[in-house]
């Protein structure tokens, strides 16, 4: 598989302890509650608060030049209220990939990768006890370099399903993305996305999350799957609500030539109504 298209497929997540936000059906958190329930919130993909994630990833290993590539990813979650009962939660992923030569005789590369946007259509009220999302999910071929994108336009569904108890946020978010159209030259993209995440919140608003992020990729039959271990901090910039996450993962399964281990770094900014 193409290492520069997995590292697209994850949808929040991917990325998912550093990106999400707060969920529809409970009272909105501001910065002068000490934050305790907006880190709750922050275990929840299907948001409804305004957020910027910067998601920076850092993958070792790769091919026979044991290389690495980086990956920022732009991650912006805009919620809109549709009607007293039904949110929408619009989410984008924009990576900028800075990748080393895998082996003798490919370049370096540096760009722009494909663009992820989900939609999510999510009931405000849990749904008995579950907070629910499902949309569409869309690929749009936006890599500067072949090198860094799947060359393909895509779509597939995705839904997400959570319930949050005390402490512990437990659940899981999957897509799957078929190419429609795009360059007759390069492979079709037909993959599946499954991301079951598990967190720990604490009294002082630290959370520990586990969350494996798997992707099949149908057309070689092979599995992608990092296994992720955040921690991550609510913390208040003078009047503005951030949150800082450091973690590590291990690739349990993965094509020849793929990365053995990366790091986890994000910022991500909150904007309470």
């Amino acid at each position: 598989m193409n290492t520069a298209r997995t590292s697209l497929l994850p949808c929040f997540p991917l990325l998912l302890s550093l990106s999400i936000s707060a969920a529809g059906g409970q009272p909105e958190p501001s910065p002068g509650d000490g934050g305790a329930d907006l880190a709750k919130q922050l275990a929840n993909p299907v948001a409804n608060l305004i957020s910027l994630p910067m998601q920076s990833n850092f993958d070792f290993g790769i091919g026979l030049n044991d290389s690495m590539r980086y990956t920022l990813n732009v991650q912006p979650v805009i919620p809109f209220s549709l009607s007293d009962d039904w949110n929408l939660i619009t989410r984008t992923i924009l990576p900028i990939i800075q990748a080393e030569s895998p082996a003798p005789g490919v370049d370096d590369a540096f760009g722009l990768g494909d663009t992820l946007q989900s939609l999510f259509l999510s009931p405000k009220e849990p749904v008995g006890r579950w907070v629910l999302g499902a949309g569409p999910a869309l690929l749009y071929p936006t890599a500067t370099d072949d090198l860094l994108g799947a060359g393909q336009w895509a779509a597939g569904p995705t839904v997400v399903a959570l319930q949050q108890k005390g402490p512990w946020t437990f659940g899981f978010l999957a897509n799957h993305l078929v190419s429609y159209a795009g360059d007759d030259d390069r492979a079709d993209l037909n993959a599946t996305f499954l991301n079951p995440f598990l967190s720990y919140i604490t009294s002082t608003k630290t959370t520990f999350t586990a969350s494996p992020e798997l992707t099949y990729d149908w057309e070689t039959h092979q599995w992608v799957a990092p296994v992720n271990l955040v921690v991550s901090q609510l913390l208040m910039l003078g009047k503005q609500p951030i949150q800082l996450a450091l973690g590590g993962r291990a690739y349990i399964d993965g094509p020849s030539g793929g990365p053995e281990w990366g790091l986890r770094f994000a910022l991500v900014f909150l904007f309470p109504k």
